[in-house]
């Protein structure tokens, strides 16, 4: 799609005749449609069936030792660039006070506690992302864990954790009781998703 082409009698195409083209003239010429190429995502996978290491590993090759990074390591590290890039923008209020206060005591008073906190609360967030994503045992966990839905729709659940059903009789709008036309099939509710990682503070305002 949206390339120019040459058929086999050398007939050239322009990029976008595919596109434009009908039913009728692709058939013309013998075009028809392939399948559409497995996609998959490859900060996890090599291929759709193939996940990347998780763990780092160490191999000696050669008589050395060499060691190849795995995804935990990866995205352990790309939670202290995201925390970097989140503290940066307030580095200046920091320093401000360092640089009117002639201690470091009275500029740590002085600095609003709004943005003390905030701050804190970059450093640990980051600090339990990475416990988290150290807990992960497979790459889709960990997929889930950085990259999943914020809730999902799961079945509802008893106080003692068996799946609600509907129920075999419901009561109408006349306040009659009448058999339920879903009855047995299972109640369904939309939580905040537990496989996600904790959230990033918000910014004061």
């Amino acid at each position: 799609m949206d390339r120019p082409w040459t058929a086999d009698n050398g007939t050239q195409y322009p990029a976008n005749w595919l596109r434009l083209s009908s039913t009728a003239d692709r058939d013309a010429i013998g075009v028809s449609w392939g399948a559409e190429a497995e996609t998959w995502d490859q900060r996890f996978y090599w291929s759709p069936t193939l996940a990347k290491q998780l763990d780092d590993k160490t191999e000696t090759v050669d008589g050395a030792e060499v060691t190849t990074t795995g995804l935990k390591t990866q995205w352990k590290s790309t939670q202290n660039d995201i925390a970097a890039s989140l503290l940066a923008p307030s580095d200046w209020r920091v320093v401000k006070e360092l640089e009117v206060n002639s201690s470091f005591a009275a500029a740590k008073t002085a600095y609003p506690t709004a943005w003390q906190t905030y701050r804190a609360a970059i450093r640990t967030s980051c600090n339990t992302r990475q416990t988290e994503i150290d807990a992960c045992t497979t790459v889709e966990a960990l997929k889930e864990l950085l990259f999943g839905s914020a809730t999902i729709t799961r079945q509802k659940t008893d106080a003692d954790g068996n799946g609600v059903v509907e129920p075999d009789t419901i009561v109408d709008d006349d306040a009659n009781e009448v058999a339920n036309p879903v009855a047995g099939q299972p109640v369904m509710e939309t939580v905040a998703n537990p496989n996600i990682a904790t959230a990033w503070p918000t910014e004061p305002s």
